[in-house]
C-alpha cells in the first residue's frame, strides 16, 4: 500500500517507509518546478524566459519502453523509429516475443548482433515494472543498469521520463553537458562527475532543470542563448 500526496507531493512506500520523492505527472507539476529553479538560480531563470513553458515528456513505462531505448541506440533516429516500426509491425515488442522469436527473425528488423543480445538479456531480466514506479530512485538504478545494454544514461532518462521522478539529472548526456557550458560561460563542458555535483543544486526538481537546459540547448544552437 502507498501514500501519496497530490500536487507533485513525495509519496512513501508503506512496505519499505522509503520516500521516492516527486512525481511529475501534469505540466503544473514542471511549471512548479521550474518556478523553483528560476526562483532560486539566475542564470535558469534567464535561460526560462528565452524557452518558455517546458514539455511534460511523460511517456509509458515497462517493458518496450527500454526496448525501444536499445532500438534506438547509436543509429539516427531516423534509422530507430523505422527499426521500431518494423518490429511493432511484426509484433516484437514484447518480452515473449523476443524469446521466442530466432536471431534471423530479429536481424530481418534491423538488429545487429549486439542489440539482439541486448534485447534477449532484457526479455530474460523479468523486471517488476509495476514494482519499479514506487521504488526509490536508487533500486531503480540498480535494477536496470544490471540488464546488459541498459547503461546509466538509459536508466536515468526512463526514471525522469517513464516514471515520472523528479529529481533525477542525467550528467553524461552531452546536450545537458554543452547547455551547462553556454549558459554558466564555462571554458569547457562539465564532467561527467562534476554535473552531477553541480545538479544537487537543482534538488529537488533535478530533472525539471534537465528539461529546461534541453531546451535552453535548442535555443542556444540558434544563436540565441549566449550566456552574457
Amino acid at each position: 500500500m502507498l501514500v501519496r500526496m497530490t500536487m507533485c507531493g513525495h509519496f512513501t512506500a508503506m512496505t519499505t517507509g522509503q520516500i521516492t520523492g516527486r512525481i511529475i505527472e501534469t505540466p503544473a507539476c514542471v511549471a512548479e518546478g521550474a518556478a523553483w529553479l528560476a526562483a532560486r538560480d539566475e542564470r535558469l531563470a534567464r535561460a526560462l524566459e528565452l524557452t518558455g513553458p517546458l514539455p511534460l515528456r511523460r511517456r509509458p513505462d515497462g517493458f518496450a519502453q527500454l526496448l525501444s531505448a536499445i532500438v534506438s541506440q547509436q543509429v539516427s533516429v531516423a534509422s530507430a523509429n523505422a527499426i521500431w516500426g518494423r518490429m511493432k509491425a511484426a509484433g516484437l515488442t514484447g518480452p515473449r516475443k523476443i524469446q521466442w522469436a530466432s536471431d534471423d527473425d530479429l536481424r530481418a528488423v534491423g538488429l545487429s548482433r549486439q542489440k539482439i543480445r541486448y534485447a534477449r538479456a532484457l526479455a530474460e531480466a523479468r523486471i517488476d515494472y509495476k514494482g519499479l514506479r514506487d521504488a526509490p530512485n536508487e533500486q531503480v538504478m540498480a535494477t536496470l543498469t544490471q540488464v546488459a545494454g541498459i547503461g546509466t544514461w538509459t536508466a536515468e532518462i526512463y526514471a525522469m521520463f517513464s516514471l515520472g521522478r523528479a529529481d533525477v539529472f542525467a550528467p553524461g548526456d552531452l546536450a545537458l553537458q554543452e547547455a551547462a557550458r553556454i549558459l554558466y560561460a564555462l571554458p569547457v563542458r562539465p564532467k561527467e562527475r562534476a554535473f552531477r555535483q553541480m545538479a544537487q543544486d537543482w534538488s529537488p526538481w533535478q530533472s525539471v532543470a534537465a528539461r529546461l537546459l534541453w531546451a535552453y540547448y535548442r535555443v542556444a544552437k540558434d544563436g540565441d542563448g549566449i550566456a552574457r
